[in-house]
């Protein structure tokens, strides 16, 4: 008890502790100005029933699902997979060579993957610089597909962590139950897809999970390329959350929307783990 008792404290303070305060604030009128500010009241539900009525609230809970899918659900895992099968029965320098262009990738900070995004899609960036070699127009991406942009920049970033989960799955199916499998007939598709496939189900649901609830925290990567624009175009859970806490200074309505945030997140993971039945 007394060697564990330091990392229980520390626990308490820095990790329980915060999320009792979270659940806390948000059934308050906490506020960073103001009245509210020197006298923090509980209000009981009254976040939760001003977020639920407000448009705005529903509209970033779609664009979250939209950027969810498309990004982290079919994007990340479909793409890790591919990658991961075409590298599997190469050498392993060029394993390693590819392996390192895409990791470059994944350890680069948000930031700077925002940064490079913006001046590769920008007006007068280099991919309207190869439209215009091309003889094509140049299009204005940032503002005409604000959504596919953010997309496809948290694709190219984190897509090397499911290369990475899928290449340690994919090593640890035995080569006997393939070779047998060919050997009775059975195509590299259906070798893939009846054998290989159930074989990682669970490394598949992990990374899933995983990938859902870091996308689900992206924030840097979006504010920093759109803002959340044009107008709520790519105004996320996240960056909705930032501009009433931290903008507008509603620091009770903002804990209340992260919870709503946490709940998508559960109940995400509960899905994968029910759809593909896979004991956790």
């Amino acid at each position: 008890v007394l060697f564990l008792l330091p990392a229980w404290i520390l626990l308490l303070v820095f990790f329980v502790g915060p999320i009792l305060l979270t659940f806390y604030f948000a059934f308050t009128n906490l506020s960073l100005t103001g009245a509210e500010a020197k006298s923090v009241q509980f209000i009981g539900f009254q976040n939760f029933i001003t977020m639920f009525q407000d448009p705005n609230f529903r509209i970033s809970v779609v664009k979250t699902i939209v950027f969810l899918l498309f990004s982290a659900v079919i994007g990340q895992q479909v793409l890790g997979f591919i990658l991961a099968v075409l590298m599997k029965e190469k050498n392993k320098t060029f394993r390693r060579i590819i392996g390192i262009i895409v990791i470059a990738g994944w350890v680069t900070p948000e930031i700077v993957v925002a940064f490079c995004w913006v001046a590769f899609l920008s007006d007068n960036g280099t991919l309207n610089m190869l439209l215009q070699h091309m003889g094509l127009k140049s299009v204005t991406w940032l503002y005409t597909f604000p959504m596919v942009s953010v997309v496809v920049a948290n694709i190219w970033h984190g897509t090397a962590f499911s290369m990475l989960v899928f290449q340690a799955a994919l090593d640890d199916v035995p080569k006997s139950v393939e070779e047998a499998a060919v050997v009775d007939g059975a195509s590299r598709f259906q070798v893939l897809f009846r054998i290989v496939l159930p074989m990682v189900k669970g490394s598949i649901v992990t990374n899933m999970i995983l990938v859902t609830l870091q996308t689900l925290g992206v924030f840097t990567l979006i504010y920093a390329m759109t803002g959340g624009g044009p107008g709520t175009s790519t105004q996320t859970l996240p960056i909705f959350m930032y501009n009433q806490a931290f903008v507008n200074y509603q620091l009770g309505y903002g804990t209340a929307i992260s919870l709503i945030l946490l709940l998508i997140g559960i109940c995400a993971s509960l899905f994968y783990i029910r759809s593909m039945k896979v004991n956790v």
